[in-house]
């Protein structure tokens, strides 16, 4: 679905959290620093609502938060069936405003809507906790991990498919061109002794969601993964952390140059957002570490000249943890990289 006309060519847009507790503020720093390719914040400092589980687990049945101690967790008993059973009836209605994010679990969503559409934006970025991570991270009431359970993995990956499609709508009347990303933080525990998770069940349960989708498809993980797995699935673009692990995924040339021959696209999140590195990043700083990204994989036989026009720039996961001050540093780096490698490239 990608043609040449409408290449990234190295366009700059962040991850998805932001340490903002005003909305307004949020958003439009956002829209100011990323033009291009604007984000909405999800602001995870200004309510336990907008936590990465939480925010998206408003239909979930069986959902229980834990608003003292902060935690989100699922009730499995007896009393899951009928509440499942609502929402499995929801989702046959196929109509994702069914499962409208409400605007106190996405403030920064609701008020970017609010503004109608973004005049000279080339894509709009929406983003959804995807169902593994979900999954591995919110547990049941005895601890255990949402995703074993049949169903429950079956719900979750339902209501993924579900929330980003209603945003996939809603944001397309911001702007004609939408990417929604698929967050996968706790993909990074595949393969471990620490998980039980199988191949088919992992890529199964994002096909699921991707095939739903008419935009354009990405998947983050912030850390480091079998690549092989996301690479042999129908994704469009993949948002790595760049800054610390793009020798990880230069480990996989062959699942990469068919990915990027059947239109793939690569999300370098090469200013890294966390740290002693993120209060201390410049210009010049983020410059050197995408270049020697870029001699990594050029040693695995790519071309920078074929990987620049496929590729996005981001920071190396969200800001939310970080401090205001150091979040818009990061994000203003990002956006002044984009600038100088869009002009050095000749990138249209």
């Amino acid at each position: 679905m990608v043609g040449s006309e409408s290449l990234p060519n190295c366009r700059a847009t962040g991850i998805g959290s932001t340490p903002h507790q005003d909305v307004l503020a949020a958003v439009e720093f956002v829209l100011k620093t990323f033009p291009d390719v604007p984000f909405w914040p999800q602001l995870p400092k200004r309510t336990f609502l907008e936590n990465m589980y939480v925010q998206f687990s408003e239909h979930l049945p069986g959902v229980r938060l834990d608003f003292e101690n902060e935690r989100i967790f699922v009730q499995l008993d007896e009393e899951w069936a009928e509440p499942a059973e609502r929402f499995y009836a929801a989702f046959l209605e196929e109509n994702a405003e069914l499962f409208a994010i409400g605007a106190e679990h996405a403030a920064g969503l609701h008020a970017l809507l609010e503004r109608g559409p973004l005049t000279g934006a080339w894509a709009v970025k929406g983003h959804v906790t995807g169902p593994v991570s979900f999954g591995l991270q919110v547990t049941d009431q005895h601890r255990r991990p949402s995703f074993y359970d049949e169903m429950m993995r079956d719900v979750l990956v339902k209501n993924v498919l579900r929330q980003a499609q209603w945003q996939e709508s809603r944001l397309r009347t911001l702007c004609p061109r939408t990417i929604i990303s698929i967050d996968e933080p706790f993909l990074s525990a595949f393969g471990s002794a620490y998980t039980a998770l199988s191949r088919e069940d992992v890529i199964g349960a994002l096909e699921e969601v991707f095939s739903g989708l008419s935009g354009w498809k990405a998947t983050h993980c912030c850390a480091n993964t079998d690549w092989s797995l996301l690479l042999e699935t129908s994704v469009d673009i993949i948002l790595f952390d760049a800054w610390e692990y793009a020798e990880y995924l230069a480990l996989y040339p062959a699942e990469l140059q068919r990915f990027l021959a059947r239109g793939g696209m690569l999300g370098w999140g090469i200013v890294p957002s966390s740290g002693e590195a993120a209060q201390s990043i410049t210009l010049e700083g983020a410059w050197e570490a995408l270049e020697r990204a870029l001699t990594l994989f050029e040693r695995k036989g790519f071309d920078r000249r074929d990987l620049l026009p496929r590729s996005l720039l981001t920071p190396s996961c969200g800001t939310g943890p970080a401090t205001i001050p150091v979040a818009e540093q990061v994000m203003r780096v990002t956006q002044e990289l984009s600038a100088k490698v869009r002009e050095e490239y000749g990138l249209g």
